[in-house]
């Protein structure tokens, strides 16, 4: 097994917060390098030495620098996308974090891209759904087909979370219905939801690269921008948008993290038809409880939870709805 190691250049503020949003991803395993620590063992430890290397000081000079390890796989560089669209988020919302920048040994920004090609394969997703990316050929056997090529958001149908959501719309959709992504990546969840028969699907992610890349997918599926909407921005805090997308939704899911699925439940609730369902993921097992408390807190009932490699989802309904 090949393993690769990735480093994120951030400031000393920024090591705690960076070091949990990574954690909430499912990565643990962190090596991390701090020149404030360095310099603190030094003057704690003088005892104990009398020269410091000049190469190493010159090294952690400046240095605020979490490493962490993933498979050279296609599971692993789903995790990388997942991270980069995380990290982009947090510089938005917090600056002085900066520079947050994220490298891999061996391997420029520029070909990580073709890279993960390698390892993107046809994969079939629960009784009915065969994801295919655009670079190969396969054939459906009966199955609906999903052609993708995420390029470098999030949703490739490889995730547990990602697959956990197309289990649940597999089960859920039914013609006629309108479907709601938050946070939809590469679109993969909301194009599934159409080719299962939605009549109308609305997506946004907060990363502005999500527009192009689904709707370039969603036209690879033959799915037009008459029955298909994707918007760039953050529905919790954007008026505009909070507009422009409306209400009367029969399914809203959300394959994110923990922290901004209990940020959003309170609004959800609100986007909802009446009988309407909210699906969730994105959540690692050690949040599973609290997450779940947090949503009934907003108004929900848990009708079905799901787990699968260490990540949940839930599928709730209002529960006033439900007597």
């Amino acid at each position: 097994m090949k393993w690769l190691a990735l480093h994120i250049d951030t400031s000393p503020a920024g090591l705690e917060p960076v070091s949990s949003l990574l954690d909430d991803l499912g990565i643990d395993g962190l090596v991390i390098e701090d020149e404030g620590d360095f310099r603190d063992f030094l003057e704690n430890n003088r005892q104990y030495w009398d020269y410091v290397d000049e190469e190493l000081d010159q090294s952690m000079s400046g240095k605020c620098r979490i490493t962490f390890y993933v498979e050279e796989s296609d599971q692993g560089f789903t995790t990388v996308a997942a991270v980069r669209i995380a990290l982009a988020d947090l510089k938005k919302a917090h600056p002085e974090y900066a520079p947050l920048i994220m490298t891999m040994d061996g391997i420029e920004d520029a070909d990580w891209e073709n890279n993960w090609k390698a390892f993107y394969k046809p994969m079939e997703i629960g009784e009915r759904l065969i994801v295919i990316p655009d670079w190969e050929q396969a054939e459906p056997h009966g199955r609906v087909a999903l052609r993708m090529n995420p390029g470098l958001t999030f949703g490739t149908g490889s995730h547990a979370t990602t697959r956990l959501c197309l289990q649940a719309l597999e089960k859920l959709v039914k013609p006629g219905m309108k479907v709601l992504d938050l946070g939809c990546g590469s679109g993969i969840l909301s194009i599934a939801a159409l080719l299962l028969g939605a009549d109308k699907a609305f997506a946004c992610d907060i990363d502005e690269k999500a527009v192009d890349v689904a709707y370039e997918n969603a036209a690879l599926n033959g799915v037009g921008r008459d029955r298909y909407t994707v918007r760039a921005g953050d529905v919790t805090n954007d008026p505009g948008l909070r507009k422009e997308m409306g209400g009367g939704w029969d399914i809203v899911v959300a394959n994110i993290v923990s922290d901004v699925i209990i940020a959003l439940a309170p609004t959800v609730g609100e986007l909802l038809a009446k009988g309407g369902v909210f699906i969730c993921s994105g959540i690692i097992d050690d949040r599973a409880e609290e997450v779940k408390g947090k949503l009934e807190e907003a108004g929900f009932a848990i009708s079905e939870s799901h787990s699968s490699e260490g990540w949940f989802s839930f599928t709730c309904r209002p529960a006033a709805e439900r007597g």
